[in-house]
């Protein structure tokens, strides 16, 4: 019996990762799923990340926008936005993300939906998520860069997957 996968990319975090360890954003997302997917069966894809603020340049929004659409395009993709919040200091934070994919993916759990969760991210943030997920039986990995994380994540994940060693010429465009 194949694996049920369900997939849960911090979109920010991995656009992070991509800049400072490829220099290359530009990701074909539905390549990037099949090879962290494997031989698994995916049940679904979750993509978070949060449209940029007006303040930003519009070209940069707009192209955002389009990559927003075009992974909505993408069969078994769901596309969940939170939101840019600026704090007093003039700094930018991201609202929502966290918390979406912490309950959708302890829903999703609780209704058995999937027998792996697959977090695509390096936020320490996550380890409560993870935990929780283990306590309901399903196995969680994580992947990041190397890079990307202090560790604290790694010593609760499953099994981890080195973004490193993806095929990014097959990724990249």
């Amino acid at each position: 019996m194949r694996k049920r996968l369900a997939l849960f990319i911090d979109g920010s975090n991995l656009y992070n990762g991509m800049r400072e360890n490829l220099s290359n954003t530009r990701v074909n997302l539905q390549e990037l799923i099949k090879q962290l997917r494997r031989e698994r069966e995916l049940v679904r894809a979750y993509y978070y990340n949060a449209p940029l603020t007006e303040d930003y340049d519009e070209e940069l929004r707009e192209g955002q926008q389009r990559f927003f659409e075009s992974l909505r395009r993408i069969p078994y993709v769901t596309v969940r936005l939170g939101r840019l919040h600026r704090r007093q200091d003039g700094s930018l934070v991201e609202k929502g993300i966290d918390v979406a994919i912490a309950v959708e993916s302890l829903s999703l759990a609780y209704e058995n939906a999937f027998d792996t969760a697959l977090l695509v991210s390096g936020d320490g943030d996550y380890v409560e998520l993870v935990e929780a997920l283990k306590r309901r039986g399903k196995h969680v990995e994580c992947a990041m860069f190397r890079n990307q994380s202090a560790g604290i994540l790694l010593e609760y994940c499953d099994v981890f997957l080195p973004l490193d060693e993806l095929e990014w010429s097959r990724i990249l465009f």
